[in-house]
């Protein structure tokens, strides 16, 4: 790093490192100065901060019932490409084309060396490669494609479900940075994964000269997405910090902190490891002193205490030299992998000690040395969420079901990956559709509602960092909001019209009734008097999920009172009993339940079209559609031509809530980003299969979001309709229901939209959207008769459906029902004035009554409960 620049250290002064340690004898929280400061302890202050870190980590393994226990996990390190396109200066790992035999190791040298694992007592299999090769080198590009892959990440995930039935050795993944869609892909074939956060310093990767310049991922902003993504997706995760490579110490504290914002958020981070750089020759740092260590135990110690008890945190055991016993003392609780059979290739120059070596270490220190799987116990024992359905006999067959550690005496050996064949009957609360009328929920909130959501008190701080005042409402940009309204109502979605678009969208009084006159008027000009209505039926197939989606009351644990699954039998009786009531649509969503085998969102649309052959399915949300893709390890082109070719008439455009990524990750812990639910929509209208689009509001959100969001479902209409396929058929606004949700139970969301904010966006959606998306629905499930009436008044031209049932608003708390026949719906659009007309789905198809097939069809692929 000869041209690299570093930040000199000022130095910290005794006052300020004697005030920093009395804060953590106080047990006070540290902010990053402190921790900055002490970082600089050596000597007496040094051993009075590894005394509080020891302290913190041993109240951690009593609360976690193994006080004094220490841990390790018997792997084999798999490195399945030395090639990478990032270009980091002190890496050895990394290399070029001509170097190496291969681009890749084949699939059988990779189970060549998880069988040597697992006949040593291995546990893990230990994936490390570069990021993303085929993105710089040719060859490797070539390699894949011969062997028919599309990617890096296809072949990982390949490679680790062959280790999981070939050898029974747990994939730990390390491929680098990954996207939300990645993660979920890979997260059905390891029970974890991992990426260094290493820094935070921005400029370690942007100047020329520092260690990481060069390297795309290496930018921080970027592996901190991939570190809150894969929170949001539920995978446990490793992360840790890289030491001694430029960083000065207020950097340092910065990183770990990042860190623990990212764990308090999602309660995903398993472990810590704190690592300290090492020279390496033939690297552009080998003149780079290395580390010191007492500097990696003080770091090691900041962390401990930062991070708090509860945190894993570990130090390499092949880097410390001879300094177990300091590591112990700063606050370690575990020593990372550990291999009998493979080098540690990242640094081939330090053998890892001999695991006996370690326990002996260990027990001199006063700890006993335990083996852990790949996994952490606390993820173990929960199982679902954070450990995918398709893993839990793996790991259950080398778990201790009581501690969540490894068996030390379990067969290490391949089992199915796939889901065995088999079936499942509906069960739990199946009759809650109509019950939920009668009876209600069972509880106001679902069992796990301190821990699913993440925490609470993180969420607030994010929120209160994106929150901004509303503008200042002129009565020029109402007059000019309103004239564009009347004379080019699309243009209130241009940006150079931004200022009046929001007077108006925020208006009230005479200015609102004068929008809603606007938007009613053009209602007419675009589809006339009648109120439209669909006969159909919603059907939820189950209610079981762990997303943690925190507006949610709809979703259940497996165990809770209220949780139910309905098998293909049960959803096609409910489907001819929709029939023979006059239905013409099904309606069918449910929870993200991984229960559920990826062939069943086939069987279930083909079971439907068996019982009633001419009964139009709308079905499964984007959020739904992604996670079986990624489940079954298909694109979400393959997966949606499935689901078309099995009978699929049209998707919801549901799991949009609001399409900013500022507002669902507040709002939602781990649903899709804007830009797969946009991936998605627009694929299935790219397949000719049609969506509605919907926006919650009245939550966390804020009137720019609903701006932005009708923005961006103009901008996906337009491509859908340059490329010549479906598009969206409406547009719902879907007021938020407050009462049972989790973000207004925890004190955070407000209330729901206001009548002023129901009128207003219903209004300026139909002005908006003019041109774009001709049909406006209010939802009478959440508006109520009354207010429906008065929006179909004001822009609405659609009531939707009848629904029959309706659990998910009801289970949120609406007081509006959970159906209503074609008489009562009449009824609300007379209110408002207006004759009411049968309309198809999609508004096009002439309605005909459908009838059931004159027997059950077959299902042709049997259920299975894994």
């Amino acid at each position: 790093m000869s041209d690299f620049v570093s930040v000199p250290e000022l130095p910290v002064s005794a006052s300020a490192l004697r005030r920093a340690l009395r804060r953590v004898r106080d047990g006070a929280a540290l902010d990053v100065t402190e921790a900055a400061v002490l970082l600089a302890a050596r000597g007496e202050e040094l051993d009075e901060l590894l005394a509080a870190a020891s302290r913190v980590r041993d109240a951690g393994l009593v609360a976690e019932g193994r006080p004094g226990v220490v841990t390790y996990s018997r792997k084999v390190f798999i490195p399945l490409t030395r090639l990478c396109r990032d270009r980091c200066h002190y890496c050895t790992f990394a290399t070029v084309p001509h170097r190496v035999p291969s681009a890749f190791l084949e699939r059988d040298e990779v189970l060549e060396i998880a069988r040597a694992g697992a006949a040593a007592g291995c546990k893990e299999a230990l994936f490390t490669l570069g990021d993303r090769p085929e993105d710089r080198w040719p060859a490797a590009k070539e390699w894949l494609e011969a062997r028919g892959y599309g990617s890096t990440l296809d072949y990982v995930r390949a490679c680790a479900i062959a280790v999981l039935e070939e050898t029974g050795l747990l994939p730990h993944l390390n491929p680098g940075v990954l996207s939300w869609a990645e993660l979920t892909r890979l997260k059905p074939v390891a029970p974890s994964m991992g990426m260094m956060l290493e820094t935070t310093a921005t400029r370690l990767w942007s100047e020329p000269g520092g260690p990481h310049y060069g390297s795309p991922d290496k930018d921080p902003a970027v592996r901190l997405r991939t570190l809150t993504d894969a929170g949001r997706v539920g995978v446990p995760f490793t992360t840790g910090i890289l030491i001694g490579i430029g960083e000065n110490r207020t950097e340092r504290a910065e990183s770990i902190f990042a860190i623990r914002s990212a764990a308090r958020a999602h309660g995903h981070i398993q472990e810590v490891i704190i690592q300290n750089f090492r020279a390496k020759p033939d690297t552009a740092m080998a003149n780079d002193p290395d580390a010191d260590l007492e500097d990696l135990a003080a770091t090691i110690a900041v962390a401990r205490v930062v991070l708090g008890p509860k945190m894993r945190v570990q130090a390499p055991p092949n880097l410390v030299g001879e300094e177990f016993a300091l590591m112990l003392r700063a606050g370690i609780d575990d020593w990372g992998g550990v291999s009998p059979v493979t080098a540690d290739h990242v640094n081939p120059e330090r053998p890892w000690p001999a695991i006996d070596e370690l326990a002996v270490r260990s027990a001199a220190a006063g700890f006993t040395l335990r083996e852990r799987l790949t996994a952490y116990p606390k993820y173990v024992l929960a199982g679902s969420p954070w450990i995918d359905t398709r893993l839990h006999a793996h790991v259950a067959a080398l778990a201790d079901p009581e501690t969540g550690l490894a068996n030390a005496s379990a067969a290490v050996q391949g089992r199915p990956w796939q889901e065995p064949d088999g079936g499942f009957e509906s069960s739990g609360r199946i009759d809650l559709n109509t019950e939920i009328d009668t009876e209600g929920r069972t509880e106001d909130r679902r069992g796990d509602f301190e821990s699913v959501y993440g925490d609470w008190n993180e969420l607030r701080s994010e929120l209160a960092a994106h929150q901004q005042s509303a503008p200042e409402r002129l009565d020029s940009d109402v007059r000019a909001g309103l004239v564009l309204a009347a004379s080019d109502p699309a243009a209130l979605l241009d940006p150079a019209h931004e200022a009046a678009a929001m007077a108006v969208l925020t208006a009230d009084g005479r200015a609102l009734e004068e929008l809603t006159r606007l938007a009613d008027q053009l209602r007419a000009d675009v589809v006339g008097e009648p109120v439209s209505y669909v006969v159909n039926r919603n059907i939820n197939f189950s209610n079981v999920c762990y997303v943690g989606c925190r507006f949610c009351a709809f979703a259940q644990r497996e165990r809770d009172a209220d949780a139910f699954r309905l098998s293909l039998d049960e959803v096609a009786a409910r489907a001819v009993e929709a029939a023979q009531d006059g239905a013409t649509e099904v309606c069918m969503q449910g929870g993200i339940d991984p229960q559920l085998p990826v062939t069943f969102y086939a069987d279930l649309v083909r079971a439907v079209k068996a019982a009633v052959p001419d009964m139009h399915v709308h079905a499964f949300s984007p959020m739904e559609i992604v996670s079986a893709a990624a489940k079954a390890g298909v694109s979400i082109e393959e997966w949606l031509t499935e689901l078309r070719d099995a009978g699929l008439g049209s998707i919801p455009g549901t799991a949009a809530e609001i399409l900013d990524d500022e507002v669902r990750w507040v709002l939602t812990k781990g649903k899709l980003p804007a830009a797969q639910w946009l991936e998605v929509v627009g694929t299935a209208h790219r397949l000719g299969i049609p969506s509605s689009s919907t926006m919650m509001y009245g939550h966390v959100d804020e009137p720019r979001h609903w701006l932005g969001h009708l923005r961006t479902l103009a901008v996906q209409q337009d491509r859908s309709r340059e490329a010549g396929g479906a598009s969206f058929t409406e547009f719902v606004p879907l007021p938020f229901v407050h009462h049972n949700a989790p973000i207004y139970l925890a004190g955070i969301a407000r209330p729901g939209p206001t009548t002023r904010d129901n009128r207003a966006v219903h209004a300026f959606a139909r002005l908006a959207l003019h041109g774009r998306i001709d049909h406006v629905q209010c939802s009478w499930v959440k508006l109520g008769d009354d207010l429906s009436a008065q929006i179909l008044q004001g822009g609405a031209d659609d009531m939707g459906g009848t629904l029959m049932e309706e659990t998910i608003s009801r289970m949120a708390g609406s007081e509006n029902g959970s159906a209503r026949t074609v008489t009562e719906l009449a009824a609300i659009a007379e209110k408002a004035g207006r004759p009411v007309r049968q309309r198809s789905t999609t508004y096009l198809e002439p309605v005909a009554r459908v009838v059931p097939a004159e027997r059950p069809g077959p299902r042709l692929i049997p259920l299975t409960s894994a």
